[in-house]
């Protein structure tokens, strides 16, 4: 029974070694702080975003991107409670 077990975590680490590497390759570009390089690019998204709320170009968006938007929207949210709870460490409230 142990060589048999031995041998399907031999079989798992082999055959996920190549997703790994793929996690791994999207993970340092995804996940690295913004750089001071990348600081205009940053304000041009945020100044773009301010005109458009602005001129209501928001109304000109497909049913897809408003979804894609709503989505990415509700994302940041559910991160944000998520950090919010592991910073209270608590789920409901402040231990005072």
């Amino acid at each position: 029974m142990a060589g048999k077990v031995a041998d399907l975590v031999k079989t798992l680490i082999t055959s996920s070694k190549p997703t790994i590497k793929v996690i791994r390759q999207y993970a340092a570009v995804e996940l690295i702080p913004p750089s001071p390089k990348d600081i205009p690019a940053i304000r041009a998204g945020i100044n773009k975003l301010i005109h458009s709320a602005k001129t209501g170009a928001y109304r000109n968006l497909t049913v897809r991107e408003a979804l894609l938007n709503s989505l990415v929207a509700i994302e940041v949210y559910c991160w944000f409670f998520i950090g919010e709870c592991i910073g209270k460490r608590h789920l409901i409230g402040y231990k005072v």
